[in-house]
Formats: C-alpha cells, sequence, structure tokens
C-alpha cells in the first residue's frame, strides 16, 4: 500500500525564526529594547547638568550613565556605561564659558553613541554656540555652518535648541531642527512677576530687535518703544570686507566700469521713538552676553523719564564683567532662562533672575521619541519671536 505524503505549507521568515512557545518573553524584551530612549548630559562640570536633571524629573526617566572628564592635557574622554543599541538617545548640553569643550564633549559623546548602535542621536542644544558667527564678517567664515557639519558627522540625527539668533541657521543642517521659544515662558513672567505691568512699554535697544519686541507688544497689548541712533552698533553695519584690491597704479580702467561713489554711513543721534515718560521700560532680546549696549539703553531710557526697566532675554551668557556692570547700572532686573547655566553670575548680582524652561525641553523629547506633532509647542508663536 503506497504510503501518503503529508505537505506542509512552506515557512515564511517571521515563522521560521519565530521564537519557541516556552520563552514568551523574549520578543517583548527585545520591542521594549528598541523602542527605548534613554537622556544623557554630555557635561563635564556639575553647574551644566542642573538642566539634564530637571529635565529626567518631569520625564520620570534616570538620567544615562556616562562619564565625561578632561584628562591632564586637555583631551576630552567619554565614556558610555549602559547598552543604547536600537534606542533613542537624547544628549543634553548647555554651554558653559568653556564653549570649545564643551563642542567637542557633544561630538564626541555623539561619536561615542553613534559606535554602539543608537537608532537616533538626538542633541538637546538650548543655546546653540557660535550662532553669532552665522555670516560672513571681513575675511572670516561662517563657522556656525561649520559646527552644523560637524555634528552631523559626528552621528546627530535631529537637534532641539531655542531661539536662534537667526533663524535661517536651520539651513546650514542636512538634518531636522526644532527651533522651539521660549516667549511664552517669558511673558508669562511679566504678567505675573512685574507689579502694574500694564503701565509698561517694550523697548527694542535697536532697531534689528523691533520685530522681536513689536510681537512681545502685541500680545501684551502694550506700546512700543524703539531706539534708535550713533550710540548702537548693528550688525548690518560692520564691514564684511568685500573689497576689491587696491588699485595698481598706472593701471588703466575702462571707463564704462567706473562705479557711482558711495556715500558713507552716518548714524542720527540718539533718539527714543516712542513713549517711556512715567512709564514701566522692559528692554527684550535673545542674548545678552556683553551688557554695555543694555546699560547704555537703560541709561537712555532713565533720561527719557522711565521709572524702572527690566532686561529680559533667553540667554544669559553674562561674560566678563556683566554682573557688575548691571549691578551698578540703573536697570532694577536682569530676567533670563536657565538655557545657560549662570548661577555665579547671580552670585555676584542679585538683580539677575531665571526662568525655567525645562517643561517645554522634556515635551519636546516626549513627542519626538513618541513620534508625536511639534505643532503645540509652537502655539500662538509668530515668526519674529
Amino acid at each position: 500500500m503506497p504510503r501518503k505524503l503529508l505537505l506542509l505549507p512552506p515557512l515564511s521568515v517571521s515563522s521560521a525564526f519565530r521564537a519557541p512557545r516556552a520563552c514568551p518573553a523574549v520578543r517583548p524584551a527585545m520591542n521594549a529594547a528598541r523602542t527605548g530612549y534613554r537622556v544623557f548630559s554630555a557635561n563635564s562640570t556639575a553647574a551644566c547638568t542642573e538642566l539634564a536633571k530637571r529635565i529626567t524629573e518631569r520625564l520620570g526617566a534616570e538620567l544615562g550613565k556616562s562619564v565625561v572628564y578632561q584628562e591632564t592635557n586637555g583631551e576630552t574622554r567619554v565614556e558610555i556605561q549602559e547598552s543604547v543599541r536600537g534606542q533613542d538617545i537624547f544628549i543634553i548640553q548647555t554651554i558653559p564659558r568653556d564653549v570649545n569643550t564643551a563642542v567637542m564633549e557633544l561630538l564626541i559623546m555623539a561619536y561615542a553613541l553613534k559606535t554602539a548602535c543608537a537608532r537616533n542621536i538626538i542633541g538637546v542644544i538650548p543655546y546653540f554656540p557660535y550662532s553669532k558667527q552665522s555670516k560672513m564678517r571681513k575675511r572670516g567664515s561662517i563657522v556656525c555652518k561649520l559646527l552644523a557639519s560637524m555634528l552631523a558627522k559626528a552621528g546627530l540625527t535631529h537637534i532641539i535648541t531655542m531661539d536662534l539668533h537667526q533663524k535661517e541657521i536651520q539651513g546650514f543642517f542636512s538634518f531636522p531642527v526644532d527651533n522651539l521659544r521660549a516667549s511664552p515662558f517669558l511673558l508669562q513672567y511679566i504678567q505675573e512677576e512685574i507689579p502694574n505691568y500694564r503701565n509698561a512699554v517694550i523697548v527694542a535697544k535697536s532697531p534689528d530687535a523691533a520685530k522681536r519686541a513689536q510681537s512681545y507688544a502685541e500680545r501684551l497689548r502694550l506700546g512700543l518703544a524703539v531706539i534708535h541712533g550713533e550710540a548702537q552698533c548693528a550688525e548690518m553695519d560692520m564691514d564684511d570686507g568685500r573689497h576689491p584690491p587696491p588699485m595698481v597704479k598706472n593701471a588703466t580702467v575702462h571707463p564704462g566700469l567706473e562705479l557711482p561713489l558711495m556715500m558713507a554711513k552716518e548714524k542720527p543721534p540718539i533718539t527714543v521713538v516712542g513713549d517711556v515718560g512715567g512709564r514701566i521700560a522692559i528692554i527684550v532680546d535673545d542674548i545678552i552676553d556683553d551688557v554695555e549696549s543694555f546699560v547704555a539703553a537703560a541709561e537712555i531710557l532713565k533720561e527719557r523719564g522711565a521709572y524702572r526697566i527690566y532686561v529680559m532675554a533667553t540667554h544669559g551668557i553674562l561674560s566678563a564683567e556683566a554682573p557688575r556692570l548691571i549691578e551698578e547700572s540703573s536697570i532694577d532686573e536682569v530676567v533670563v532662562t536657565n538655557t545657560v547655566p549662570h548661577e555665579v553670575q547671580k552670585l555676584q548680582c542679585p538683580k539677575i533672575k531665571t526662568v525655567d524652561i525645562s517643561l517645554i525641553l522634556s515635551e519636546a523629547i516626549r513627542r519626538i521619541h513618541n513620534g508625536e506633532s511639534m505643532a503645540y509647542l509652537f502655539r500662538n508663536i509668530t515668526v519674529d519671536d
């Protein structure tokens, strides 16, 4: 009697490598590792890890285990002390006074995570360094573009930052950039912490900052004032060095190539466009570093009748003698966010106040990891912020 052959259906790839039924926990564990995320701090100074701790507390997560330190010869060394394979990694890097060391720490950590097979590496850089060097000056270079290329080469796939000095900087990157805004937190501070803020006027210390000031004034339903004149030194007035080489003696010039003689720029005397007499003056900007221009603006506003003067900015770098100059000036209060650590400056100058922005950064991390829309974080935000 001939034997009957039992035909089995062909094995698919998924069924051929299916885990045994006796070990049902294998697949969930692998998926959990593949879809997890970790948050690391790429800074070697304790003061700069404060923001990372605030963010992880809001996320209900633990800070990733890593060691970042400087060797005796000045080289930066990074050691990742846990597995990151297949995970989304968020590197929080605040920029202290030693900017170049912070940049190298970020690059080396990103490259170490890339080597360790992390799935995505997202840099959380609230204050993006070298953002002021985003235009050609004299015979220099656009350093911000160079840094963007270095971050991409090191392995970063996404960046979360806040209030870029020039919004066009986002075009330097070959990967997504989320440029968050601190204006909602600063506006909330004005409404809750400045007494009688309805009697205030928003001030731009130069025409370049007029759009930002106008955005603040419109949302607070306040007046607007702009300081203009020779005391200001705008970026657009700087010589970019694009001049032709000096004329060679006895050289013949074709008559058709003669260009009309351009008149030199001359700024008018200092003026304040807008009424600040008997009002609270609130100067708004994105960065406060060298405070001489802010101190000069405060003196002018005081002369024009402003009885209380605030300075509000996203990034409080406050380098050099900034705390002492603020303490001795007519400025009553300087309000900045914690995108840059400035605890030492606050000890030197009690006028400096801090607004915490860890809430929006932690929410951005959560939304990016879960693949949710970022539009909620930009509600009621204008292009001019």
